[in-house]
């Protein structure tokens, strides 16, 4: 069954295998979203009287029973239907015949599939905001746990200053603050109303566009219905974009621990239950956790430039070439979610080594306090850089035995309380509470709860 299928119209077996593709597998994360479309459409239907109150009902009541079977895991895209807009049609015309034909009035598969997408993107947006929480979460309790274990700093891969583990620690924290920034500016894309454009140019009937934002959450609409449909695409790449945000975060956090977890820094360790083992060197304990994070987060990264090229050189309106990004979007949200998982569990089990900087290794990290300190008794900073620069050559150094970092975000103000304020103003500006309320308020009212 295809929607656009004219009678006594049949397509050549190989073209609709190409055209196909794997639209009806990527349409499998669109079921839910494509039956709350239908409930808020049929809903506003009826309130300008393209439906009757009882089939109205009797719609919503197939719809909810459709639902249930998509959360119960139940639910298949038959054999010989296009994708799930045709199915969720297919089963509404089975169960009420000319009733169920009635739901696509005022809409094109092209709104359709859109704001199943917008629905789809928002809610996996979310939940990817609400694990980069907890592992920003995991990051905030290890900054305070080691705040006062020192830890080299580098820079050119060659030691440079101290730092700390909680610094180290808490710059992830804060680079997951800002990502969130970038989250919520997709989410809130996506969080717009795209459903009564149609094929993008809008409907004779007297739809009401403003009541389907309002019964989805939406936080507005896309106004103009050409824009509407231009929103595809830059809809998927605004949220790959920032998922190759939080991607980045991730990828240079696993390069580090891949360096410190070797024996040639030492700086933590993972436990044995998290590394893997070699078949020829008995002595291995290869980090492949964190190698695969930074593979599998570098991988990410590359997703918006498929969409950039997809997109490349498409001029207004609906094109096919769109159907293709399904096949980006949706198995990175995946994706990013696994990291983000397994990089809370690791954050939880790294093991952190103390007194590093007790070698005499390490000495040459104290040199800028050994400037600072001649600077503090008079000495101009030039003057002060020379002397020290001439003691280090003539090996007569000597590193000093205090530290006095005390500005805002430094070794001894680390701050994370203005990061976790950062973090949580980013997350408040999501508005997902209200999302949350509609959607709960749309299926209560469908199954007469409320």
């Amino acid at each position: 069954m295809k929607l656009w299928q004219k009678e006594g119209v049949v397509t050549n077996d190989q073209i609709e295998r190409f055209t196909v593709g794997r639209d009806r597998e990527m349409d499998l994360y669109l079921a839910p979203f494509d039956v709350l479309g239908n409930i808020a459409h049929a809903t506003m239907l009826q309130s300008i009287g393209l439906l009757g109150e009882q089939e109205l009902l009797m719609l919503k009541a197939q719809l909810i029973a459709i639902y249930q079977e998509i959360e119960g895991g139940e639910f298949t895209i038959e054999d010989g239907v296009e994708d799930i807009h045709s199915q969720v049609e297919l089963l509404l015309t089975r169960q009420l015949g000319d009733i169920g034909k009635k739901i696509h009035a005022g809409r094109s598969r092209n709104d359709q599939v859109l704001v199943d997408l917008k629905l789809f993107t928002r809610d996996r947006l979310w939940a990817v905001a609400e694990a980069t929480r907890r592992v920003f979460d995991g990051l905030i309790t290890r900054s305070e746990q080691h705040k006062d274990d020192l830890l080299p700093g580098y820079t050119h891969l060659q030691i440079a200053m101290p730092s700390s583990f909680g610094l180290w620690f808490g710059a992830y924290a804060e680079g997951l603050a800002d990502d969130m920034m970038t989250l919520q500016t997709a989410y809130r894309f996506a969080n717009r109303n795209p459903l009564g454009s149609g094929a993008g140019y809008g409907s004779s009937f007297p739809l009401n566009r403003t009541m389907t934002t309002e019964l989805l959450g939406f936080e507005g609409m896309h106004v103009n219905v050409v824009y509407a449909q231009m929103s595809r695409g830059k809809t998927e790449q605004i949220a790959l974009n920032a998922l190759a945000s939080i991607a980045t975060t991730l990828s240079r956090m696993a390069m580090d621990i891949c360096l410190y977890n070797s024996q040639n820094f030492g700086f933590l360790t993972l436990p044995d239950a998290l590394t893997t083992g070699s078949s020829i060197m008995p002595h291995k304990k290869n980090p492949d956790v964190a190698e695969l994070l930074r593979a599998k987060t570098n991988r990410l990264k590359a997703l918006p430039m498929e969409v950039t090229l997809v997109m490349s050189n498409l001029p207004s309106g609906y094109h096919r070439d769109m159907q293709l990004l399904k096949e980006v979007l949706m198995p990175a949200f995946d994706e990013l979610l696994d990291c983000l998982d397994i990089t809370a569990f690791m954050l939880e089990n790294i093991e952190v080594k103390t007194n590093l900087l007790d070698s005499d290794r390490y000495d040459l990290l104290f040199s800028v306090e050994r400037v600072n300190e001649l600077v503090l008794q008079g000495v101009p900073f030039r003057e002060a850089y020379q002397t020290v620069g001439k003691e280090i050559a003539e090996h007569t150094y000597e590193r000093p035995t205090q530290l006095n970092h005390t500005h805002e975000g430094s070794i001894g103000n680390l701050m994370n309380e203005q990061i976790v304020e950062h973090m949580n103003a980013a997350m408040s500006g999501f508005g997902a509470e209200r999302v949350n309320e509609a959607i709960h308020s749309l299926l209560n009212e469908l199954d007469g709860t409320n």
